[in-house]
């Protein structure tokens, strides 16, 4: 049985991807990363260790069960640690994951209240900024596996707008592992969330894409168009997937920025910003770059 996050939710955060995680559990879209933004706002920054510490907004209402330490995958940039939060809402328990807990077994949130500090932690690739983890169980599951969380559906009152793109832009934000681009324009920063379309072979939008492309294991179509069938999925005018329901399985692909392959593409819905996030181990495009995204396909 699927969980529906509502827009009210969704809405008091700047960004959010159910698909876009290496994260095991975030297969099928059974997870959400919701981003609250840096101490400026910023929502896809990867956070310097010197950040000041961001709090971390409950998406949830209800009774704290359980916070636990859990050891992170160890990379260079992030903590050693992450944290396990498990509220009861009154109808199931929320997972919560990145957060430093300044609450305890026993309290009572509400939708809003500080859970803690926002952490980085291991799971995170190196182009990923600081956000939380949500996800649900049925009573009497196994609360603390990573895998096993219930389908989480998207508000229909949110109104996703789905932004075609011809593939250019110029860099508007930089670092050593991700770029920016100011394209697709957002068409109503801070009222609507916004992602990139997928489209059919004929050009026409489909929905909208969620996900790491190509670099993680799969991707989403939200927002389906009704009288689409979906089938396969294009960005570009290149194949790119198969969608089978809201689930994509990638193509065999390459993405390049002015011929240089990179990474691939970080998809999620902004509520604020549209621009497509270009990411890698090494990325050198500085801020005023203008840049030609193209996707090369081996499929046969």
């Amino acid at each position: 049985m699927a969980v529906t996050l509502s827009a009210d939710v969704l809405s008091r955060y700047p960004r959010f991807t159910l698909y876009n995680s290496p994260f095991a559990a975030h297969d099928r879209g059974c997870a959400v990363d919701l981003y609250p933004g840096d101490s400026d706002g910023e929502t896809v920054r990867p956070n310097p260790e010197d950040d000041p510490p961001v709090d971390a907004p409950s998406p949830v209402t209800g009774e704290v069960l359980e916070t636990r330490t859990v050891t992170a995958p160890t990379q260079p940039y992030a903590a050693d640690e992450d944290h396990l939060i498990l509220v009861d809402t009154g109808e199931r328990v929320a997972r919560i994951l990145h957060v430093d807990p300044a609450v305890s077994a026993g309290d009572t949130v509400a939708v809003g209240d500080s859970l803690g500090r926002l952490v980085r932690a291991g799971f995170f690739a190196p182009w990923v900024a600081n956000h939380l983890h949500l996800g649900f169980r049925e009573y009497g599951a196994d609360y603390h596996r990573a895998a096993g969380s219930l389908p989480i559906e998207i508000d229909p009152a949110l109104r996703i707008a789905v932004l075609d793109w011809d593939g250019t832009g110029t860099v508007v934000a930089a670092g050593e592992t991700y770029a920016v681009l100011d394209s697709p324009t957002h068409p109503a920063p801070g009222e609507r969330f916004a992602g990139l379309a997928a489209t059919d072979a004929g050009g026409d939008p489909v929905g909208v894409l969620d996900g790491g492309l190509p670099h993680y294991d799969g991707g989403g179509l939200l927002g389906r168009r009704p009288d689409s069938d979906a089938g396969d999925v294009f960005l570009a005018g290149e194949r790119v997937g198969h969608a089978d329901g809201r689930d994509i399985a990638w193509s065999d692909v390459t993405v390049l920025a002015n011929g240089e392959p990179i990474t691939g593409l970080a998809l999620a819905f902004g509520r604020d910003r549209a621009g497509v996030k270009l990411v890698g181990e090494s990325i050198d495009l500085p801020v005023g770059t203008d840049v030609t995204v193209s996707v090369e396909t081996r499929d046969p």
